[in-house]
């Protein structure tokens, strides 16, 4: 793989309007679930979280009503353009960057569909020029902010000056009323909304540098994680053993990323890893053996933000690059449907 180095010049964020703390939405899940309100054990899962706040695209109580398919979709494409444009506009203001002078525009996304793919809109809000290479990517899930930043980055190593990375999601859109499947009730003490913006460039200049990339796809596993398609929306999939997963293959797995540019795991120093859940990054922790407490980044964002899904990874590296890190090696890193895993390997100079 090229390990040519690709410069971030700019990383804008986004969420929506409707700010729910924890215990509000605790509250809203017991009168939707009176099967689980009634139990304590099943309500214990939004307080051993790991989140206080979180961001909607609809005022809570909006999903106490049924909302077929195509309503949520609708607000979906709505929602999603909105959202993104906001965190690309932050991300070219943050580069000096045109929209015109960009290149190339990859579009993340797996809570909604569009045809045309919201790229297309946002091309034209933006003002890009009518011949912006367009690369929409669906059904990674929590993986697609990393891939997309891989694949934003080989753009830009294939000679593409500037590339525009924007992952928008809206997972409170998914939730389904009448659902009372342990994942839909799980997700609902999770899932938020958000969107996050990228401008990478080519060539010297300051930026944090990304060096490469390394995917995973993990076989016979398409039933941890995914949507299940029904009149009413799409329904979260999920398996409890993502944890374990984590624990069993992540510590190898970072070694392979590491050595695909000659890295050792040693040589890593920072690590953006997707906030999935405090046992997921519990998990990351014990396997990559940083100790209790290690992804602090992490951490914040999911106490701050809930899971977002592919924005979510993004919103940890600005927190990272926030605190001015030392320089040295990095990986970030992110799992999702296939089941699979998508590492991104920086240098910060």
């Amino acid at each position: 793989m090229n390990a040519l180095p690709v410069r971030l010049t700019g990383l804008g964020t986004a969420v929506p309007e409707h700010r729910a703390d924890q215990a509000e939405l605790r509250a809203l899940a017991r009168a939707l679930f009176p099967r689980y309100g009634e139990s304590r054990r099943h309500l214990e899962v939004f307080d051993h979280a790991g989140i206080e706040t979180r961001y909607l695209a609809m005022p809570p109580e909006w999903y106490t009503q049924p909302h077929g398919f195509p309503e949520k979709n609708a607000q979906y494409v709505r929602n999603a353009l909105l959202l993104s444009l906001r965190a690309a506009r932050e991300a070219l203001a943050l580069a000096a960057c045109s929209p015109a002078q960009v290149d190339a525009l990859v579009f993340v996304s797996t809570t909604g569909i569009a045809t045309p793919s919201l790229d297309a809109a946002i091309i034209g809000e933006l003002g890009l020029g009518a011949h912006t290479v367009r690369m929409p990517l669906w059904g990674l899930g929590c993986a697609g902010g990393a891939a997309g930043l891989a694949r934003a980055a080989d753009l830009v190593r294939a000679g593409y000056r500037r590339v525009l990375l924007v992952a928008a999601e809206l997972c409170s859109l998914t939730f389904v009323r009448e659902d009372y499947s342990k994942s839909n009730f799980v997700g609902s003490a999770l899932f938020a909304d958000g969107a996050a913006a990228v401008l990478l460039e080519g060539g010297e200049g300051p930026g944090l540098r990304l060096m490469g990339h390394h995917s995973t796809l993990i076989e016979h596993s398409a039933d941890v994680m995914g949507w299940d398609l029904a009149e009413d929306g799409l329904r979260v999939r999920f398996s409890r053993d993502i944890p374990a997963l984590v624990r069993e293959l992540m510590r190898e797995n970072v070694a392979q990323a590491a050595a695909s540019l000659r890295w050792c795991r040693e040589d890593l120093r920072h690590f953006v890893v997707h906030p999935g859940g405090v046992k997921v990054l519990s998990a990351f922790e014990e396997a990559l053996e940083m100790g209790e407490g290690g992804l602090r980044a992490s951490r914040a964002v999911l106490r701050e933000y809930g899971n977002m899904s592919s924005p979510s990874v993004l919103f940890v590296l600005r927190r990272c690059l926030e605190a001015r890190p030392a320089p040295g090696r990095g990986l970030l890193t992110a799992m999702g449907p296939g089941f699979s895993a998508e590492h991104v390997l920086f240098e910060v100079p």
